[in-house]
Parts: structure tokens; sequence; C-alpha cells
């Protein structure tokens, strides 16, 4: 028998492999298969994320027009490992009126023109967001009760330096004490500080220093942060509270951070309160970032050897041989003895870190 008496067989053999005879499995959801692909979003709106409570995060839409108004929304699934914090462009889709009862998606962010973090500890890699798109940063501190802390100072302007943000210094309670040997400390540093005592505070002058800006707040417990931004903002209502006599610390009073407007004769402006911390990691700061904001100075150090720390006793720091040399005015001397300050923050860092 020929192979051609075989064709029948072959054509049931291949009937066996013909697709069209594929069964797919029921799917009794009725739901799509996952993909990874995601929506556009083309229609979403884009507003300030003004705070956030339990996953539910607060976004005002339509900001400076008669249409104005604040949404409730909660994250999107894929931005699950994204944060999202007060300052925040959030692009929001969904039910935006407003209304009582209806929540909105966020589904994006806005490139960040700055970034605030901080880590737990200077050991620590990991850091933590605080707040997005501020250009300002207030550092509040006590001139007494309690005691103003310049190396938690020093800490701040580290931060605000490496994200780009320029900052402000206020010092409260100058009816207790005398701040001039504290802020004998930032002496050469690009630093406007303002005093406040407590029936002189100076709220025109600082309200003033906040028009057309994104100023995020920072201080340490009970030094009257909350009681300042109270005096800016009326509608705050930020909780206030005190120093406790016996350890020396004051007692957290905001928990949350938010985004507030801070309305003045001048203009307005946002004002973004932060809770008190008592400490500042900087495990996620580089070194270099702060000579460069020494402009000045980081030109005179491209003549430094390689890996030059700036410190007092680096060997061949052009820094140091141009001071020795007189090349430095008496505010550029100021000015180098703050960066050694700061750099010898990092310095202790390293020291402490584990390994040495």
């Amino acid at each position: 028998m020929s192979w051609l008496d075989d064709s029948d067989d072959l054509d049931d053999d291949f009937e066996a492999y013909d697709e069209s005879s594929f069964r797919t499995r029921p799917n009794p959801k009725a739901n799509r298969p996952r993909t990874k692909r995601r929506p556009a979003h083309e229609d979403a709106q884009i507003g300030r994320v003004l705070g956030v409570d339990r996953g539910r995060y607060s976004v005002l839409l339509d900001e400076d027009t008669p249409d104005e108004h604040a949404i409730t929304a909660v994250r999107a699934r894929e931005l699950r490992r994204t944060p999202i914090v007060t300052g925040d462009r959030a692009r929001v889709v969904g039910d935006t009126t407003g209304d009582e009862g209806t929540l909105s998606r966020i589904v994006g962010i806005v490139e960040r023109t700055s970034l605030l973090r901080r880590s737990a500890d200077d050991t620590d890699q990991v850091e933590r967001v605080i707040v997005a798109n501020a250009d300002q940063m207030l550092v509040v501190v006590a001139a007494a009760d309690p005691e103003p802390r310049a190396r938690l100072v020093d800490r701040y302007l580290v931060a605000a330096l490496d994200a780009g943000i320029r900052p402000l210094l206020v010092v409260t309670k100058t009816d207790l004490a005398d701040p001039s040997e504290f802020l004998a400390h930032f002496d050469g540093l690009d630093l406007r500080v303002f005093t406040s005592a407590q029936e002189e505070m100076p709220v025109d002058e600082i309200g003033a220093a906040l028009v057309g800006h994104s100023t995020v707040f920072v201080g340490h417990s009970g030094v009257g942060k909350s009681t300042l931004v109270n005096a800016l903002v009326p509608s705050a209502l930020r909780a206030t509270g005190h120093v406790n006599q016996v350890t020396g610390r004051g007692r957290h009073t905001s928990s949350s951070t938010v985004s507030l407007r801070c309305e003045g004769p001048e203009g307005a402006g946002w004002v973004i309160d932060t809770p008190g911390v008592r400490s500042f990691g900087l495990g996620h700061v580089q070194p270099d970032n702060i000579l460069a904001a020494f402009t000045e100075l980081a030109e005179i150090a491209e003549e430094c050897p390689r890996g030059c720390t700036h410190l007092h006793d680096a060997p061949d720091c052009a820094l140091i041989e141009a001071a020795e040399r007189g090349e430095l005015s008496e505010t550029g001397l100021a000015r180098l003895d703050s960066l050694q300050r700061l750099l010898q923050t990092f310095a202790d860092k390293a020291e402490q870190s584990p390994g040495r």
C-alpha cells in the first residue's frame, strides 16, 4: 500500500492540531486579562497637594481662579511605590467636583522642581520625602526655652542647600534671651534672619518674604513654629504646646504636613507647616552639593588636590592657603568658616559610620 492510501489518516492527525478546535478556559468573572499598558489620562486635571490623612489626599484644583476648590483623592494602584507628598503637583481623574462623598484618583505626578528629604539618621541611606516643590525653607528656633541648637540648624541648612532651596531663619522668644551669640555661628552665610519676641512678632516682615514663594517651615518642637504659622495664617488653627520644664523638650503639636495659603497686603504665598523634629538625618546628602552653594569659594576650591576635605586640617587646601595669604575678605573668611562647619557635619557622620 502506498503512502497516498494513508491520506485520510494524515487528515485526521492535522485536524487534531487545528487551532480552530482550541477551547479557551471559562472566565466566569468576565474580567479582562492583565496588561502593563496604562491609559494616557489626557483629561487629567493638575492640582496642588495640600496634605494627606490616612491615605486620602486633599488636592486644590483651578488654583487662583474663580472655580478654585479642594477635592479628596486616593492614589492610583500604579503609583503605590511613588511617594506623594504635600506640595506635589498631582494629575487627577474621576469626579473632581469636590462634592461631599466624591473621591478622585491621582494618576500621576508632575516633575518636581525641588525635593526636601531627610533620613532617620546619618548612617541611614533610606530617605524620607518631606515636601515637594518648595523654594524656601524657614528655620524656626527659640532664643531660649528650649535652648537653640546650632548643629541642628546646620543640618537644616545642609538639607536646604542640597535641595536647591533658599534658607531663612527666624529666632523666637528673644524677650527671654539675647540671640547674638547663637547667630554669630552663622556669620558669612547668605541667610536672612528675623527675630521675634512675644509682644513683637514681625508678622508683616516675614509675610512679605513669603509672597510668591512656597516656604516650608521646620523647627524643633516647642520653638513657637505653630504660633508663628497661626499668626501668618489666622485660619490655620494649628495646635500649640508648651516646653517640659524637666526635660527642656517641646511637645509635638503638629502631627502632619499641611500646605496653607498665606495672604497679606503685598500678595500671597504658601506656608508648608511640618511636624517638629528633634533630629534631622543627612544620610542621603552628598557633601559636594554643599560646596557648590558657596559659589566664590567653589571657584577657589577647583585648585584643591583631588579628594580634599576643605576642613581646617586639610593639607594643600587651596581655600586654607588663600585665607593664609590674605586673599579672602572678612566676609569670605566668615563664609569659609561656615562652609567648614557644615562639612564637619559630614566628617563626623563618616567617623560614626559602621565599620570605622
